[in-house]
């Protein structure tokens, strides 16, 4: 299961919920739960600045509820939560050229991977980011043809 919660309305909850499901399903942790927050620059600037001592807004936020286990995820069914700036999602977009529905999926991918227990310390490391990020807008295109 997958909770959305938006501080201010975001108009594509059901097919971000959709894509991350089968996001999630893909990599293996289907049986998994998270949480999606969507929030604004002020309150993503505030987390950031208490977990991780930064004082500017972000994009995106992961707070995963336990370490990976050998297999690579957590013991427990809830992996944990992702935040993500709407603000900053949509500045992000706009520079971009896309949408904000795929740039707040993409972000989504990006928290889930840190969720399953990886970090982008170098760029050989990025690598595995960039592909969930691009089978989530794989995903997310392939909902809005059948829509």
């Amino acid at each position: 299961m997958i909770e959305i919660l938006a501080e201010r309305p975001y108009p594509f909850r059901k097919r971000l919920q959709a894509v991350v499901t089968a996001l999630k399903a893909e990599l293996g942790a289907g049986d998994k739960e998270l949480t999606i927050v969507l929030v604004d620059d002020p309150k993503i600037r505030e987390l950031n600045r208490a977990h991780r001592g930064e004082d500017a807004p972000t994009d995106v936020l992961s707070y995963p509820l336990a370490e990976p286990d050998d297999a690579g995820f957590p013991e427990v069914p809830h992996l944990g939560d992702i935040v993500i700036s709407l603000d900053t999602a949509a500045r992000q977009a706009a520079a971009q050229g896309h949408t904000l529905e795929l740039e707040v999926v993409t972000l989504a991918a990006h928290g889930l991977t840190h969720l399953l227990g990886f970090d982008h310390p170098t760029e050989e490391a990025w690598t595995t980011f960039r592909q969930n990020q691009a089978r989530a807008a794989a995903l997310l295109e392939r909902s809005r043809e059948r829509a």
